[in-house]
């Protein structure tokens, strides 16, 4: 056995659809869709076992496609665009569908039978795999080809569930359905979901997981955390994201450019014991803030001296994220109205709204924390939007708690 190497207590879709000799996929033409994070449990990558299987004949491997980040995460910033290319391995085509075009045309599936999905999501509505996924599943809806996807576990576990749904004015590459900021699906969930509410005439295929439960976080399942994007370095990271992505739009720094993106932030106007003492006085469940300085590399700020905090989850189980996210910028913005300031356009292909406003999904919600409303009022508005969220979805699940 492989130096450190366990058995994982997760099988994923990609290993399971190894394990039936690739049901479903046998004798068809394939276009597949995946990352640097598309592994299997013996930490084999997808391309490697798709092309074994078209080198033996199991099926035919015709076409890479790759979301945002690239194939393989080269593009380390976030809104970078890339250009597809051959893959040197393989000779197959790379195409991109974080550059000219979001959306696959028909003339790259019209060699296809089956477009298969590898991807980790993190279990945010911001991140943009999920997008890429509703896109290609529309696009292949009106042509025919059948989207087949590989299941993979949702590293915030499959119970809790955050923030509003986006409405129809604030749809953007970061929300382009309606579905809350943390969602509590998996990736295979979600496109049943979306099959059945938004592209009935897709013949869709998923691969579960065996081993999954709703409960389980990332660090349960036993598997190897490949990062998703670059900034995207361990499950942990996935655990603050759907809150402290939010700073993204605002003139704050959410620790690109660091070791320890989303969980360091701050800027350079900022008192970091302050702001801890703060945040820590709020009494936010299952988190600890502890006064930090840092550096960025690259993005906001970039060599320059930064106060701020690194945020400690010390309970998982209790541990809010998006609730977290928004007294972050509640407590920021009270301390130093003169210095705080939300990012102006564009962001994620929204040339016109303020991107805080797509992240949150609405109009309403940036004033209402200017004027210094309460959190936990906030938060029951959104309350009959999840109640209403968690019936539709409920049909769809694969799993249990």
């Amino acid at each position: 056995m492989e130096f450190g190497m366990k058995s994982a207590r997760v099988m994923c879709g990609l290993d399971r659809i190894q394990q039936t000799q690739f049901e479903g996929l046998a004798g068809q033409r394939v276009g597949l869709l995946c990352n640097q994070a598309s592994i299997d449990r013996k930490r084999r990558h997808a391309i490697q076992i798709f092309w074994q299987a078209h080198c033996t004949g199991l099926l035919k491997l015709v076409a890479l496609f790759g979301p945002q980040h690239g194939l393989w995460g080269h593009t380390q910033d976030n809104m970078i665009e890339w250009e597809g290319y051959q893959e040197p391995h393989t000779g197959l085509p790379v195409y991109s569908l974080y550059g000219n075009y979001r959306k696959p045309p028909s003339d790259w599936l019209q060699d296809l039978d089956v477009l298969v999905v590898d991807l980790q999501d993190v279990g945010t509505r911001y991140y943009t795999f999920i997008w890429t996924m509703a896109l290609c599943m529309e696009a292949c809806q009106s042509v025919g080809v059948t989207v087949h996807v590989l299941d993979r576990p949702n590293p915030l576990g499959g119970v809790q569930v955050e923030g509003p749904c986006v409405e129809p004015e604030f749809h953007s590459f970061v929300g382009l359905l309606p579905i809350p900021v943390r969602h509590g699906l998996t990736i295979g969930e979600l496109a049943r979901y979306f099959q059945h509410h938004y592209y009935p005439d897709l013949q869709l295929q998923v691969t579960p997981m065996v081993g999954w439960q709703r409960h389980s976080l990332f660090k349960e399942t036993g598997l190897t955390w490949g990062m998703p994007s670059p900034n995207m370095p361990a499950a942990g990271t996935a655990l603050v994201y759907p809150g402290l992505c939010l700073l993204e739009g605002t003139n704050l720094s959410e620790g690109r450019g660091t070791t320890r993106p989303f969980e360091i932030f701050g800027a350079p106007w900022l008192d970091g014991w302050e702001l801890a003492e703060r945040l820590n006085r709020a009494g936010l469940p299952g988190v600890f803030f502890r006064p930090f300085e840092f550096q960025p590399t690259f993005q906001k700020h970039q060599g320059k001296r930064c106060g701020g905090c690194f945020l400690h989850v010390i309970d998982p189980e209790t541990f809010r994220p998006f609730h977290t996210g928004l007294v972050i910028l509640q407590t920021i913005r009270q301390m130093d109205r003169s210095s705080f300031a939300w990012k102006e356009p564009p962001y994620e292909y929204e040339y016109q709204k303020m991107p805080i406003d797509i992240l949150l999904g609405n109009g309403w919600l940036r004033p209402a924390l200017e004027n210094g409303a309460a959190v936990e009022e906030l938060e029951v508005q959104w309350l009959p939007e999840l109640k209403t969220f968690h019936a539709q979805t409920r049909p769809f699940l694969l799993y249990a708690k």
